[in-house]
């Protein structure tokens, strides 16, 4: 049976994310709000959790999981970036953005797309996740949490409680979402002179990186 966490949106309660933020540590998978839409997030670095959550989300090691970071200075840890992709970035964080990004060796082979060994990082601009991050102390990673049998994410945290209470470890709830996802931004062909590539149009607006 999912914990369920009632964080405030503006003033999320320490108590609270701290213990949100140790079921995360013991291998927890947890849905969590963002600037977009709700996902499903694990520690990076444990393996039965990443599992877990593409089992839960029910796609293969193909489909890019994102990285969550606290800033720009964490998301360097984890992927190759240059001047160039680092001042589009800067332009656009946080916000609801996903840039796919070459991986470097911090990324466990495991989450990086098998082929392209690339990764899907963001920044997000929500309190209640930044806060999460801070007390998890590391990025999480993570994807949309949608049901599978269904084209839609999923935004309100009592609806996704009821739904995976017996798939999560915990629901953190500050209200709902919005119901758009990321807009994805393919950074990789700038690292050989190319533009740029728009994958997907969500929440965030392009206008902000000139493209």
């Amino acid at each position: 049976m999912a914990q369920y966490f009632e964080l405030h949106p503006d003033n999320p309660q320490p108590r609270l994310l701290k213990q949100a933020a140790a079921v995360i540590a013991k291998g927890g998978v947890v849905a969590v709000p963002t600037d977009s839409s709700y996902a499903i997030a694990c520690h990076l670095d444990d393996k039965a959790a990443v599992d877990r959550l593409r089992e839960i989300r029910r796609v293969d090691e193909k489909h890019h999981l994102t990285l969550i970071c606290r800033d720009l200075s964490e998301l360097a840890n984890y992927a190759r970036v240059d001047n160039k992709q680092y001042r589009l970035l800067k332009s656009a964080t946080p916000g609801p953005f996903t840039f796919i990004l070459d991986a470097t060796r911090e990324v466990p082979r495991r989450v990086s797309h098998p082929q392209r060994k690339t990764i899907g990082l963001r920044v997000p601009d929500h309190k209640v996740l930044q806060a999460l991050l801070e007390a998890h102390g590391a990025p999480l990673l993570s994807t949309t949490l949608m049901d599978p049998q269904e084209k839609e994410p999923l935004n309100d945290p009592e609806q996704i409680r009821e739904r995976f209470q017996h798939q999560l470890d915990a629901v953190i709830g500050s209200g709902p979402c919005p119901d758009q996802p990321t807009t994805v931004i393919d950074l990789t062909p700038m690292g050989t002179g190319g533009e740029a590539v728009l994958l997907r149009q969500g929440r965030g607006d392009v206008g902000l990186l000139g493209l």
